[in-house]
């Protein structure tokens, strides 16, 4: 442990597995206090308890982030039971899959309750305690590389996504000046449990990892380690921005990728 979130309360949704469950591990390992926020109770008590084990500092709550009274209700516990709260990771989604013209309209709205409505909520409550506290903070939420392109039969999703990219810009602008910094992450090809039937074989991870400049599929914690340097004071002049950690994979033609 090298300390660089010491004394700060982090709080970490869709911390059960992934890219969540990996932030709340390395948060712990630099010292923070960390909230685990999920849906399913034994997941995220799961990831509290292996925190624990290494001698970090954990707790689980059980919260659906698409209810806002329990979410919002949940980060100002946090925040009254612990003393403050320094960062805010909203991690958590949902999403649909299907071609547009068979999407039904509670399809369209089920990607959008969890990750745009409870990223809002949980920015709202959190920048209404960080100025409280005069003390500013760090807020980072997880886009994806589906927010820059268009995704077939994830036309919900990529829209949801691509919304987290500028509500965040548009909160770096107003939170700025209270030195409360909002920042994002755009995930790539990442080995999480959404991505198990993409990944399903050596087989599928070789041709999935022929699509990305560096040959392979990334892992939950080369994520984690960009949500960490965002959310620490290492990055106390980052606000606004949208950082890609995708091997590569925005920045070329999936076409030259396949052919090489």
């Amino acid at each position: 442990m090298t300390g660089r979130l010491e004394g700060k309360v982090a709080f970490i949704t869709g911390g059960g597995s992934g890219i969540g469950e990996a932030t709340a591990h390395r948060f712990a390992e630099e010292q923070a206090t960390v909230v685990i926020c999920g849906r399913r109770k034994d997941m995220v008590e799961g990831v509290a308890a292996a925190i624990r084990a290494k001698g970090g500092k954990a707790e689980a709550v059980q919260v659906d982030v698409s209810d806002e009274a329990q979410y919002t209700g949940a980060i100002n516990d946090a925040a009254q039971r612990l003393g403050h709260l320094d960062i805010l990771v909203n991690n958590a989604m949902a999403y649909s899959v299907g071609p547009i013209e068979r999407t039904s309209t509670p399809d369209w709205h089920s990607n959008f309750s969890t990750t745009v409505d409870g990223t809002f909520w949980g920015t709202r409550a959190a920048m209404q305690l960080m100025q409280k506290q005069g003390t500013g903070g760090s807020i980072v939420n997880v886009s994806s590389i589906c927010a820059l392109f268009g995704a077939a039969y994830m036309a919900g999703y990529s829209a949801a996504k691509a919304a987290i990219i500028n509500f965040s810009r548009a909160v770096a602008a107003e939170g700025g000046a209270r030195n409360i910094r909002c920042n994002v992450v755009i995930p790539g090809t990442i080995e999480t449990p959404p991505m198990a039937g993409m990944l399903k074989d050596e087989e599928a991870r070789r041709k999935t990892g022929k699509l990305i400049p560096m040959r392979r599929v990334g892992q939950p914690l080369e994520v984690a380690n960009a949500i960490l340097f965002l959310a620490s004071d290492e990055a106390s002049y980052v606000n606004g921005a949208a950082l890609s950690v995708d091997g590569g994979q925005a920045s070329t033609l999936v076409i030259a990728a396949a052919l090489d």
